[in-house]
């Protein structure tokens, strides 16, 4: 089976998630956890970032919401890859639902979409995640550069106490993921040490 180059990124993105979930808990496969349940929860925060409310002015934080799609897809990851399906049959799949974006009359009756299909499935709905993607203007570039980064800042959280209650979220007045994209902005994401160099950065910025 030949590999594409957004198949090895996914190949790359899946490997990290995996590694990412063993850090929490060895046998997180066997735990149970309910990966539908994050991304409808995720999908709700990220409808506040991008403004539903009739009753008063609001305009869309893209930012917020392309960090939101960042960790639905760490979600959606994870529940692609419980499933026992190969690894590689997994990216070949989601690169094809990537391919196929769907989407409704606004962006808030796609999220809603993907929600009722979340809770159908009890699975992660590539294709809707896709067309809440092209609404946004979010490319599979920038998707697997802010998923890097997010996994990274996953990575130092747990190193640093994130499951034991003594990880600090607010680092000198800006949260954590704040910080991260700041981090980005000056991180050349085509470098091979660009996990590395993202690791740094925020360990440079950590308050403590």
């Amino acid at each position: 089976m030949s590999v594409n180059i957004m198949q090895q990124q996914l190949l790359t993105m899946l490997q990290m998630q995996d590694d990412m979930n063993t850090k929490v808990h060895p046998q997180w496969r066997e735990q149970g956890f309910s990966w539908h349940r994050a991304i409808w929860v995720e999908l709700a925060e990220m409808l506040d970032h991008y403004g539903w409310k009739w009753w008063k002015h609001q305009e869309p934080d893209i930012e917020q919401v392309h960090l939101e799609l960042i960790d639905i897809f760490h979600f959606g990851l994870s529940a692609r890859l419980v499933s026992g399906q190969d690894v590689a049959e997994i990216a070949a799949d989601i690169e094809k639902g990537l391919s196929h974006p769907l989407t409704q009359a606004t962006f808030a009756e796609t999220i809603e979409v993907m929600v009722s299909n979340t809770l159908a499935t009890k699975n992660f709905d590539v294709t809707t995640f896709a067309g809440l993607m092209e609404q946004t203007e979010l490319s599979f570039d920038e998707l697997f550069r802010h998923y890097v980064g997010k996994n990274v800042l996953n990575f130092f959280r747990q190193d640093h106490g994130y499951k034991t209650g003594e990880y600090i979220k607010i680092w000198n007045g800006k949260e954590d993921n704040e910080v991260l994209m700041d981090v980005l902005r000056s991180t050349d994401a085509s470098k091979p040490d660009f996990k590395e160099s993202v690791y740094q950065g925020l360990k440079s910025a950590y308050p403590a």
